[in-house]
């Protein structure tokens, strides 16, 4: 039987998933090393920025899938195509990794070859017509049984970079990963992209939603929720080492102790929008509004360099006194 010729699919949900982490390596990786760890692929090169702060990033990779697309109504629509994955390592010390696809509305009844799939990177055809709201409401929800899991894409590139022969799988502090699913739901060319929802769960979890002009690339949202994601796991982190650290009780090396790794790895990554593709930085404008992460960050900031100032004060009193 004759394959059906390939006409471009406009898509009208575009999904994804951030794992964020900390790298498992006791020293931060130099622009050399974060290179040769991000090396996914032979034929295209990691692209490496040190303005305004060092970044790299992983060509895509492709992940072939045949199964149901996720539902939040029990739905079962078979979605053929690819998954695009990449990674990201923010100043030798932040992990991420992504994986994202873009779906069209409706999609052929029968299954095109394998090659035709791969021309269009990172686009899933479903068997027939979408069910939109379903699929955008289940990859927020979580993939169920036998449905396409970004998460799992993810995880499985994270798991790979953590295991790199670069890394001495040592960490300078303890902290947990976080997970970040989106989806983004198309609009006519020259709209304004919008910001719909964001969302905290439990377990590290956020969700986002958002409206995506035509014309904008899905690798663009991708970008933007790698940038939420890793201030989101900064904020998330230094609240629960704050939280955690019984600093109001305690004086001296315990307070050192506790707010070194903040000071030293953390303090200076705080740089929103500084990876975002132009046509959505204003996003986080939402953002800073509500919740309003930077001032979230600042008064963070603002308790660690009080009680580092109250604890250099305290110091010479507490060497006078325990000198007589």
């Amino acid at each position: 039987m004759t394959a059906a010729p390939v006409h471009p699919a406009r898509s009208v949900l575009a999904c994804g998933e951030v794992r964020t982490c900390l790298l498992p390596s006791l020293q931060a990786l130099d622009i050399r090393a974060a290179a040769q760890l991000l090396r996914l692929r032979a034929d295209e090169p990691v692209r490496v920025s040190e303005r305004p702060s060092l970044h790299a990033l992983s060509p895509a990779v492709l992940t072939g899938v045949d199964c149901r697309l996720p539902s939040s109504n029990g739905s079962k629509v078979r979605g053929v195509g690819t998954v695009a994955a990449r990674a990201a390592l923010t100043e030798g010390r932040l992990l991420q990794a992504t994986a994202w696809f873009s779906v069209p509305a409706t999609g052929p009844d029968l299954r095109r070859p394998w090659g035709q799939y791969l021309v269009r990177p990172g686009l899933v055809e479903p068997f027939g017509k979408l069910p939109e709201q379903a699929t955008a409401d289940g990859v927020l929800r979580g993939a169920g049984r036998g449905e396409l899991d970004l998460g799992v894409i993810a995880e499985g590139l994270l798991g790979r970079l953590r295991r790199h022969a670069l890394l001495d799988r040592r960490v300078p502090f303890k902290s947990s990963p976080t997970r970040l699913r989106w989806v983004a739901r198309r609009g006519p060319a020259g709209e304004r992209a919008s910001l719909t929802s964001f969302t905290l769960a439990e377990g590290g979890l956020r969700t986002m939603e958002l409206r995506l002009p035509a014309d904008v690339p899905a690798v663009a949202a991708a970008g933007l929720c790698e940038d939420l994601a890793l201030h989101d796991w900064l904020l998330t982190t230094v609240q629960h080492m704050l939280d955690n650290s019984r600093l109001g009780a305690a004086g001296g090396a315990p307070v050192i102790e506790t707010l070194q790794p903040v000071v030293v790895h953390l303090l200076h990554l705080w740089m929103p929008r500084a990876h975002v593709d132009p046509a959505l930085a204003h996003l986080w404008d939402v953002l800073e509004e509500r919740p309003g992460f930077s001032r979230q960050w600042e008064n963070l900031s603002r308790r660690i360099r009080d009680r580092l100032a109250l604890q250099a004060v305290a110091a010479p009193q507490q060497a006078l006194s325990d000198a007589r």
